[in-house]
């Protein structure tokens, strides 16, 4: 019984099945555990008269099986390592706002996307997270590091739609008024273009989650030769699976634009992107390139100046976009966008 993989309903339903208990004991379990991180739930008050059920649901409960072997924080913003049971190791982040913490979750160690500016995928793939292994991150921000966390992204290590399942099953879990209690307009997901996984996610009954997608170029050769999944799923293809996407009236499609010199920052690459998105209810979010550890990174991408990149958000205010330009956090620490790899260490 792994309760950070479990819904109140589920827990309610495992104990209706095989105790003949319900929500009663259900909801101490999630706020002993998730909220308060005390895994003695024996000693809350809703046992003190059913004793034999704790010893019962103790020796079956799953305590965390990952440690937090490295952090490092600057200016209030933490990255930290998750060492997994099998000794496969992640990273998430936490970001501070202006009114909230984000924290950036990984669904997969490595990633098998291959795109040429993520050190991530420089890694390769090695597996998907179980769904307490996502959960999880959380859970150690709260619990052992003390953040006081409202939102989640999943951007961190590995593309979430590879890992369906288990994301959707996290955010649901995330979403648990008697758990992690986040509500769903509070959690989005980033794909770099997985045009099934967006098919997929757009049948569920989830019209809160932002959908954030990464295109990085509104041309395909250039978002090709950026992206490997623009290959298979080109961006014509990728516009129609977002047309079709059932927005909610007051949510809007999040597009990711990573600004690299001389690839994609022209004023040529602003015209195209404003038309390939003219179809689209977007909102931008312009991000500078965040250069990768220097000893294997061999990409040869540079980042931009701010003022270029202020000049790029320029011309696409003026083709009538919306635009946010999200000035990194955390590159020095190798927390910035596309700068997650498990590495032993972090610097």
């Amino acid at each position: 019984m792994n309760l950070l993989e479990m819904t109140f309903s589920q827990v309610t339903g495992f104990l209706k099945s095989r105790y003949g208990r319900g929500e009663f004991h259900a909801g101490a379990l999630l706020r002993e555990v998730i909220k308060k991180g005390n895994h003695d739930f024996e000693q809350a008050p809703e046992f003190e008269r059913s004793q034999a059920l704790a010893d019962d649901l103790k020796a079956m409960h799953a305590p965390p099986d990952f440690t937090i072997t490295d952090q490092v924080e600057q200016d209030n913003t933490l990255k930290f390592v998750t060492r997994l049971q099998d000794g496969a190791l992640i990273e998430s982040v936490v970001i501070p706002m202006k009114r909230y913490n984000t924290l950036c979750v990984s669904t997969q160690v490595g990633c098998r996307m291959g795109c040429r500016f993520c050190e991530t995928a420089k890694a390769g793939f090695k597996r998907n997270l179980l769904v307490h292994e996502i959960t999880g991150q959380l859970y150690s921000a709260r619990i052992m590091l003390g953040k006081e966390i409202s939102n989640v992204v999943f951007m961190g290590m590995g593309e979430p739609f590879d890992n369906f399942d288990n994301l959707i099953q996290a955010i649901r879990v995330f979403n648990d008024q008697k758990g992690f209690d986040v509500a769903l307009r509070h959690m989005t997901v980033s794909t770099c273009g997985l045009v099934p996984g967006i098919e997929r996610l757009a049948k569920l009954d989830l019209p809160q989650l932002s959908l954030a997608i990464s295109v990085h170029s509104a041309d395909d050769r250039v978002r090709s030769d950026l992206m490997p999944i623009n290959r298979r799923y080109p961006l014509a293809e990728l516009r129609k699976a977002l047309m079709d996407y059932p927005l909610h009236k007051r949510r809007f499609l999040l597009v990711e634009y990573v600004l690299i010199k001389g690839v994609n920052d022209s004023k040529e690459a602003a015209l195209q992107l404003a038309d390939y998105l003219a179809p689209l209810k977007v909102r931008v979010n312009l991000i500078a390139y965040n250069p990768g550890r220097e000893d294997i990174s061999a990409s040869g991408f540079a980042r931009v100046a701010d003022d270029d990149l202020n000049t790029f958000s320029d011309y696409l205010t003026e083709l009538g976009l919306f635009v946010v330009k999200r000035w990194s956090k955390g590159q020095e620490l190798m927390a910035g966008c596309g700068q997650l790899s498990g590495a032993d260490e972090i610097r």
